[in-house]
């Protein structure tokens, strides 16, 4: 079972259902493999696994980047963006969008320049500002943009052209964000090396999402699930939609199969 958070199993007022973590335990309990795929960094998964009740698992982080031990709060690099890919990506993503906000996610924190504008996380506490000699002069879990004049798939049209062979670029946000990891690192990378690792096939899976960065993960997975509130494209990749996350749709699915 894998599953993305924010608008699949987290709803709209930040919460995690006591159904939900009800049907992830009664899926464990039988047998079956949880593991939570997100966009989120690992700084932004405590309150996650403080929900579940610091069970033991592994969370992919960083859309595929990162892993994360729910119950050390360990993070192991999965692959990250080379300095000289980031700075190349940083240069050409502000040349084709003037006044792009740049951050950049690290394994162990994140960074941003002196436009980038916090909005899900680090609001309160958005830190010092640097360069972009500083920005990018570290391997990267992610590179994020944000220019608030552009929907997130305007925003991706311009940008993806420009980062094309330097960065993999998508969005999970209904702000004007894209965000980027190394080539080749998607979710859907990260949780197939896992499921090797446990000999488990794409047949045996399951997956839940809604949006555009949660495609790869959908198309991997032998059933792949849209919550009603996703993305128009994750709609018409999915194989079910299901109901909303406001509406415990993963956990309605979960409980069907494990009664």
């Amino acid at each position: 079972m894998a599953t993305d958070l924010d608008g699949t199993v987290i709803r709209s007022d930040g919460t995690v259902s006591a159904r939900t973590i009800a049907a992830f335990g009664r899926a464990e309990m039988a047998g079956a493999r949880l593991v939570l795929v997100t966009g989120r960094p690992p700084r932004a998964m405590r309150e996650i696994t403080e929900a579940l009740g610091h069970r033991d698992g592994t969370a992919i982080c960083s859309n595929g980047a990162l892993t994360y031990d729910l119950r050390t709060g360990e993070v192991t690099p999965v692959q990250l963006i080379a300095p000289e890919q980031l700075a190349a990506a940083v240069r050409n993503l502000r040349a084709a969008v003037p006044g792009i906000g740049i951050a950049v996610e690290y394994p162990g924190g994140r960074a941003i320049d002196r436009v980038f504008q916090p909005i899900m996380f680090d609001v309160d506490n958005p830190g010092p500002r640097f360069d972009d000699t500083a920005l990018t002069s570290l391997p990267a879990a992610k590179l994020l943009g944000r220019h608030l004049g552009y929907s997130c798939d305007d925003l991706l049209a311009i940008a993806g052209p420009a980062l094309d062979g330097l960065v993999a670029v998508t969005h999970s946000s209904a702000t004007g964000l894209i965000e980027a990891a190394a080539i080749g690192v998607s979710k859907a990378t990260t949780l197939a090396m896992l499921a090797a690792a446990e000999g488990i096939t794409p047949q045996e899976s399951i997956a839940f999402g809604d949006q555009p960065n949660d495609l790869p993960m959908l198309a991997w997975a032998g059933t792949s699930c849209a919550v009603a509130n996703a993305h128009p494209d994750v709609l018409a990749a999915a194989a079910r939609i299901i109901a909303s996350n406001d509406d415990d749709g993963v956990a309605e699915v979960l409980e069907s199969l494990f009664p």
